[in-house]
């Protein structure tokens, strides 16, 4: 039986509040006052059940990728196939590692279907589907640490650029992570492909054997995991400035790979205190502390 979702207007009386089980979405439109209360009314009536077509799916879902054509029937469980197959034919990754790309771009549509808006955004626990009009732009927030109120900068996405979704990842998100880093965040044309390329970048930021890196089996934590036994990080020790280096660089290396595939516009890792920034302009910066860096997707994307 299907639930019934909380729904509600935050105290802002501007933003959406869609919660079920798993799924806690925070939306928000601009536009003509009707064409807002239509993509809402949509946004709410897209989000009932969405969750339960996800669980009938959801042995599927957690099976690794294959390239063959998909036997998921949900438009949401198609559309996370369809963002992580890319990635299948070189790393392990389940359709799980962009649901909440997927669902994001699934309630944004469903908006956007509605009625014309100038802009309106769907943020699913931090990886975020946009939508922009000629001249509209949307700040986006850089944080420290997914599970910090840390704001490292800020970055704009205007309505010319190729980005319109944000995602981040690492080992203190909702999701086991295989590799080290404390913040992966990804920028690409969809919330569900960034979804899946942030997992796939923080997974290769790491330091394979290192002692002081503790790691257990994903099943132990969660015996239903889609990573099964495979050894997810717990724990990061102390680290030297070289070996952060190191690991950061391993991140970057598939980060430009991956862009110069053209699956992600840009993205940024973060591992104790450090960062680099990979970017379409082929600038890569690395940084300590908060101090202040450019993100440039073709120009366009600047603090």
């Amino acid at each position: 039986m299907t639930r019934a979702p909380q729904i509600r207007l935050l105290a802002d009386g501007r933003r959406l509040h869609l919660q079920d089980g798993p799924i806690d979405l925070i939306v928000e439109a601009r536009g003509n006052e009707n064409d807002v209360h239509a993509a809402y009314e949509a946004a709410a009536r897209r989000f009932t059940g969405l969750l339960d077509e996800l669980c009938s799916e959801l042995s599927l879902l957690r099976q690794a990728a294959d390239p063959a054509p998909s036997l998921l029937q949900g438009t949401v469980a198609r559309r996370m196939h369809a963002a992580v197959v890319p990635f299948a034919v070189d790393h392990f990754i389940t359709p799980m590692a962009a649901v909440a790309g997927a669902v994001a771009e699934e309630i944004l549509g469903a908006m956007v279907r509605q009625g014309p808006l100038e802009r309106a955004f769907v943020n699913n626990g931090g990886d975020i589907a946009l939508h922009l009009t000629s001249g509209k732009h949307f700040t986006v927030g850089l944080m420290d640490r997914p599970d910090q109120q840390s704001l490292m900068q800020t970055m704009i996405v205007h309505a010319d650029d190729p980005t319109r979704g944000v995602a981040t990842s690492g080992r203190h998100g909702r999701s086991f992570s295989l590799g080290i880093a404390d913040a992966v965040t990804v920028l690409a044309r969809t919330a569900s492909r960034a979804d899946a390329a942030a997992t796939i970048i923080a997974n290769a930021v790491d330091l394979p054997g290192h002692t002081a890196i503790v790691r257990c089996p994903a099943h132990d934590l969660q015996p239903d995991s889609d990573l099964g036994a495979r050894l997810v990080t717990r724990g990061v020790g102390k680290l030297s400035k070289k070996e952060i280096e190191r690991a950061l660089e391993a991140g970057a290396a598939c980060a430009r790979e991956l862009r110069a595939e053209g699956l992600i516009d840009g993205a940024t890792l973060r591992l104790h205190g450090e960062t680099v920034v990979v970017t379409t302009l082929g600038i890569e910066t690395p940084r300590s502390g908060t101090a202040v860096y450019r993100i440039a997707i073709e120009g366009a994307i600047h603090v």
